[in-house]
């Protein structure tokens, strides 16, 4: 008889997932060294732009904060890599499927239990590189200011509305894969893009001030200057916030939160003693350049396209066994539908889903980086240029951040652009 030479479909899936691991392991690898051996080649002298501005101290600094957090990085992917290995072709996700299968039998509990035991042991996995990457590293350069007991109510807080919240979306998407026929996909896409408008709208309210103070502005003058800029822009927010983030780190920031007539502007008390009102004001003319050339809505469009075709392709992959036996997984056999296979797709695609989609990352960043320039000429014309020049530099400096990052790095990475072709575009002297 006649053989084939064909993949099944199995086999080609196990060998493209752990081709693709691979690879991406290895770019990933590449690229992290390339960006330390750069910085640390610059590391000595301040780049010319910069040298009436950036004391050489503070240039160095902000290289071996970079080098620190690229070395806990390499581990961090090393480690990330093995997990995912362990959870799929090593078989990991199916052993603890079969136990909680003899443990709870089939049904919405034990798909509940295994998607909620699948997050805590990864939880678990993370959680000694994300201590020390707060109370080693960032400590190390200045930059956490959070406590063992801030940590500790932080995690319970996140753990609890993690569960509140999470559990219940859950429950109800796994309804819907069983309940609703070939086209489940379609109502749960419909229903978890309705859960992330509503998360944009009550977040602010209800969820952020559980683990942060937010107070009304109170400098008087800012508020006022504030203000007219936002009218001059023709936007309008619920209110102005100053958020406590100087409990935690040390890193300042500023962004709108919320959406529609909820809309939040928030200012961290870092940024504030940072900046003067002036660059205060040019920072948030960035930001509302982003609401004037519709960022936001194309990222929320974006986020539509791409969810709906995530869904429409776990719809499909979930019917067949080959998507669980390829990625490590013996899928649930029991014909009466006791036990069904729907929290095991759904951790499967979770999983795999990042390996593939990593390869066209810099793709976004290049977006977004265009959307960055598009923030600052407009920005630059509501407010001073070079006031915006300044706060610029300022939140590198402040930040540590390098200002001689690895070009190819930066353009599979980085979703702002580099200090040193920002200062370029806005063709403004930089006043120290």
């Amino acid at each position: 008889m006649p053989t084939s030479n064909a993949l099944s479909p199995s086999l080609a899936l196990t060998l493209a997932f752990a081709a693709a691991l691979s690879l991406g392991l290895l770019l990933k690898f590449w690229l992290a060294t390339r960006q330390m051996r750069h910085v640390a080649r610059h590391r000595g002298a301040v780049p010319a732009p910069f040298a009436g501005r950036i004391a050489l101290a503070a240039h160095q600094k902000a290289a071996d904060y970079t080098i620190a957090k690229g070395r806990l990085g390499l581990l961090e992917m090393a480690l990330s890599a093995a997990v995912l290995l362990g959870w799929t072709l090593l078989g990991g996700l199916d052993a603890l499927n079969q136990l909680l299968l003899g443990a709870l039998g089939g049904g919405m509990w034990q798909q509940l239990a295994l998607l909620a035991a699948f997050a805590a042991i990864s939880g678990l996995i993370d959680l000694p590189l994300s201590l020390y990457q707060t109370f080693v590293v960032e400590e190390r350069f200045g930059f956490n200011k959070m406590t063992w007991r801030l940590w500790l109510a932080d995690a319970a807080k996140g753990l609890i509305v993690g569960a509140a919240i999470g559990l219940p979306i859950a429950a109800l998407i796994l309804w819907l894969m069983g309940a609703t026929g070939p086209l489940w996909w379609l109502w749960a896409w419909g229903f978890w893009m309705g859960f992330n408008l509503l998360l944009m709208v009550i977040y602010p309210t209800f969820i952020a001030p559980l683990f942060n103070k937010f107070q009304p502005l109170a400098d008087e003058s800012l508020k006022a200057r504030v203000t007219a800029l936002m009218q001059r822009c023709g936007f309008s927010a619920k209110g102005l916030f100053v958020m406590d983030g100087s409990r935690r780190s040390a890193h300042a920031n500023a962004y709108f939160t919320g959406f529609g007539a909820a809309k939040r502007v928030v200012f961290y008390d870092t940024l504030l003693r940072q900046l003067a009102p002036g660059e205060v004001e040019a920072v948030l003319a960035h930001e509302l350049g982003h609401f004037k050339h519709r960022h936001i809505v194309q990222r929320v469009v974006m986020m539509f396209a791409f969810s709906l075709a995530g869904f429409a392709l776990l719809g499909w992959l979930s019917t067949r066994g080959w998507f669980y036996t390829g990625l490590g997984v013996i899928p649930n056999l029991s014909l009466d539908g006791s036990a069904p296979n729907d929290a095991l797709a759904l951790l499967l695609f979770m999983l795999a889903a990042p390996v593939f989609t990593f390869f066209i990352s810099p793709l976004f960043s290049q977006l977004s980086r265009r959307h960055e320039f598009q923030a600052d000429a407009y920005a630059m014309a509501q407010a001073s240029g070079a006031d915006l020049s300044s706060a610029l530099l300022k939140l590198y400096e402040d930040n540590a951040s390098t200002l001689t990052p690895d070009p190819v790095y930066v353009k599979f990475y980085y979703s702002h652009p580099p200090a040193t072709e920002r200062l370029a575009r806005m063709q403004t002297p930089v006043h120290p």
